[in-house]
C-alpha cells in the first residue's frame, strides 16, 4: 500500500490537466476543484471501487462512471470519504462519466471535491474512458518527444558555447537559460569564479555555495538540496582540482539533469589543464630559455619533431586566459601565450591546426625549433591575411618553387639591393609585403595592418617613388614579392 504522505509518482513525463481540457474531441469540463494550470497528470486509471486508494500510485486522472455509488450516497458522508481517499493516495483529478449510470454529476460529489481541493471533470456520454486514456498517452508522447528535442538542442548549444572565445561564461549563460535559473562555477577554495542567470536569493545562494563545498570536498560526485523553494544541484568537475558546477532553479524538469551533466563535462574540459606535456617539463624548458639555452636545445623537453606556430584572434570580444587555454586544448597543445589581444600557440606538426569556431587563425609552416622566430613572424602575417580576407584559417605555405632555383646567397644579395630604398622604414616594407599578398587591395591591406586605407595608399605611393618603379607592372610585383620573401 502506498505511503499517503509521499505518494510514488510513475517515472513518466506528466502533462498539464489544462492540455487535456483543451482537447475539443474529448469535450471534458471542469466543474469543481482548483483551477491551477500546473496540475499534472501522470496517467489515467479507471476504477469503480468504492475505495480506490489501494490501486492508485499517485498523479492519476481517476475515471469512474459511479457504478460504486449507493442510492443514498448524497445524504451521508460517502462522497466526502471517497474523495478524501483519492486525495490521500495522491490522485491528481477525478473524471465522472455521465453514462450509463448517472445523468448528472452528484451535487454531493461536486461539494466534496471543492472542499478537498480535487479537480473534478465532467465526462460527456460521447467520450469513452479509453479515449481519455489514449489522449493522456498521446500528450505524454508529445511531451517526451519535446523533452528529448530540448535536451538535444541544449547539448548542441552548450557545445557551441564552449567553442566561443569566452567559453566558461558562455557555457554558464547557456545553461542558466536552459534551466531557467542560476548556473555558477566554484573554485577549489569554494570561491564563486563566475555565474550567470537569475539570482536565486540570499538563502538559496548560501545553500548552493554550501552544497558546492560538500561536493568539492569529494564526499560525493553530485548532490541535491532545496532551499527557499529553489531546487539546488552541485556537480563535481572531473578535473581533479576541486572545481564545482552549481545549478539553482525554481523548477526541475526531467531533462535538466542531463543538460547540466553535459555542461559539467564541457566545463571539466575547459577548466582542466591539457595534458599533452607535463608541467615539470614545461617549467624546465622555461628555465633553460631564461638562462640562455637555444630553442633547439629546449624543444626535446616539449616534444619531438617539427612545430607549427599559430596566431589567433577571437571574432568577437577580447580573449581572456580561459579562452586562450581552451583554444590551445582544441588545437592540441598546452603551449599558449596571450598578449596584446593575440593568442599564440606552439603546436606539434603532427597535429595539423584546423579552423576553430569563433576564431580567426594564421598558421606557419612546420619548422624545426631553430626556426621558431621566423615561423612566429610568418604566422602573424598569415593571421593578418586571414583577417583581411575574412578567412577562418590561413596557412603560410612552405613551398619554395622557382625561388629554390636561385642560390641563397645570390637571392639574398638581390633582395637587399632591390629593397634598399625602403628597407630603412619597416612600415613601408611591411605595407608593401601585405599589399602585394592581397593583390593590391587597399581595403584588405588596411584591415590586415589596422590602419586607414588612405595610409595604405600614401605608403604604397611612397614605396613606388623610392623604388623608382611602376607597381602596376606584374613583373615588378613578382620581383618585389620574391625579394620580400627573402628579406
Amino acid at each position: 500500500m502506498p505511503d499517503a504522505s509521499a505518494p510514488a509518482v510513475p517515472p513518466t513525463p506528466p502533462v498539464p490537466l489544462s492540455a487535456l481540457l483543451a482537447r475539443e474531441d474529448l469535450a471534458l469540463r471542469r466543474i469543481a476543484g482548483p483551477t491551477d494550470p500546473d496540475t499534472a497528470i501522470h496517467w489515467a486509471h479507471t476504477s469503480e471501487m468504492a475505495d480506490p486508494y489501494p490501486y492508485l500510485l499517485g498523479g492519476e486522472l481517476l475515471l469512474t462512471a459511479g457504478v460504486h455509488v449507493p442510492g443514498a450516497a448524497g445524504s451521508g458522508t460517502y462522497f466526502d470519504d471517497y474523495v478524501s481517499r483519492i486525495v490521500a493516495a495522491g490522485g491528481a483529478a477525478l473524471g465522472f462519466g455521465l453514462a450509463p449510470v448517472h445523468d448528472t454529476v452528484p451535487r454531493a460529489l461536486v461539494a466534496a471535491c471543492d472542499a478537498q481541493g480535487l479537480p473534478l471533470l465532467e465526462v460527456p456520454p460521447q467520450t469513452t474512458f479509453s479515449g481519455v486514456a489514449r489522449a493522456v498517452w498521446q500528450l505524454m508522447a508529445q511531451a517526451r518527444l519535446a523533452e528529448l528535442r530540448r535536451v538535444t538542442e541544449a547539448q548542441q548549444s552548450l557545445a557551441a558555447a564552449a567553442s566561443r572565445p569566452d567559453p566558461v561564461p558562455a557555457v554558464l549563460r547557456r545553461l542558466a537559460r536552459q534551466v531557467t535559473g542560476r548556473a555558477a562555477l566554484y573554485g577549489p577554495d569554494g570561491t564563486r569564479i563566475a555565474a550567470a542567470g537569475q539570482d536565486p536569493g540570499p538563502e538559496a545562494g548560501r545553500a548552493l555555495a554550501a552544497l558546492a563545498h560538500v561536493v568539492g570536498s569529494r564526499s560525493s560526485a553530485t548532490a541535491s538540496d532545496t532551499a527557499a523553494g529553489v531546487h539546488l544541484t552541485a556537480y563535481a568537475l572531473g578535473t581533479g582540482q576541486g572545481f564545482v558546477l552549481g545549478v539553482a532553479a525554481a523548477r526541475r524538469d526531467p531533462g535538466d539533469h542531463t543538460i547540466a551533466s553535459v555542461a559539467a563535462v564541457l566545463l571539466s574540459l575547459l577548466t582542466g589543464e591539457h595534458q599533452s606535456g607535463t608541467g615539470a617539463a614545461r617549467s624546465a624548458a622555461l628555465v633553460r630559455l631564461l638562462l640562455g639555452a637555444p630553442p633547439e636545445e629546449v624543444a626535446p623537453l616539449l616534444g619531438d619533431g617539427r612545430w607549427i606556430v599559430v596566431h589567433a584572434r577571437p571574432d568577437g570580444q577580447a580573449a581572456d586566459a580561459v579562452a586562450a587555454s581552451a583554444l590551445g586544448a582544441a588545437l592540441g597543445s598546452p603551449l599558449v601565450d596571450l598578449a596584446d589581444g593575440v593568442v599564440r600557440v606552439l603546436v606539434p606538426a603532427a597535429r595539423e591546426p584546423a579552423a576553430q569556431p569563433g576564431w580567426t587563425l594564421g598558421a606557419s609552416a612546420a619548422v624545426a625549433p631553430g626556426d621558431w622566430p621566423a615561423a612566429d613572424t610568418r604566422a602573424a602575417r598569415a593571421l593578418a591575411r586571414a583577417r583581411a580576407t575574412r578567412t577562418a584559417l590561413v596557412r603560410d605555405g612552405d613551398r619554395r618553387g622557382l625561388a629554390e632555383l636561385v642560390p641563397a646567397e645570390e637571392a639574398d644579395a638581390h633582395a637587399r639591393a632591390l629593397l634598399a630604398p625602403v628597407a630603412a622604414v619597416p612600415a613601408l616594407t611591411e605595407t608593401l609585403r601585405t599589399w602585394l599578398s592581397l593583390h593590391g587591395s587597399w581595403d584588405r591591406t588596411a584591415v590586415a595592418l589596422s590602419v586607414h586605407r588612405n595610409t595604405v595608399r600614401q605608403r604604397i605611393a611612397r614605396c613606388a617613388a623610392l623604388l623608382g618603379t611602376d607597381l602596376d607592372d606584374p613583373d615588378t610585383r613578382m620581383e618585389l614579392w620574391f625579394a620580400l620573401r627573402r628579406a
